[in-house]
């Protein structure tokens, strides 16, 4: 049998996508001054939707103190 036959099924290649998105956007929110780690979760329930809210919000500006 073959072992990684899970690995190039469709269910699997959909969390395999899934996830790597969510870590794009983790990196996407760093980069506008926002947790990525809080948006990593969110990525998580939202994917591609949370995705469009990153691009649409503005970077948050940092502290003047």
């Amino acid at each position: 049998m073959d072992h990684f036959a899970f690995f190039t099924s469709a269910p699997a290649g959909f969390f395999v996508g899934w996830g790597t998105l969510t870590l794009i956007n983790a990196g996407l929110a760093q980069g506008k001054n926002r947790s990525g780690l809080a948006w990593w979760a969110i990525s998580l329930f939202l994917g591609p939707l949370a995705t469009l809210i990153l691009v649409v919000l503005p970077k948050v500006r940092a502290k003047m103190f």
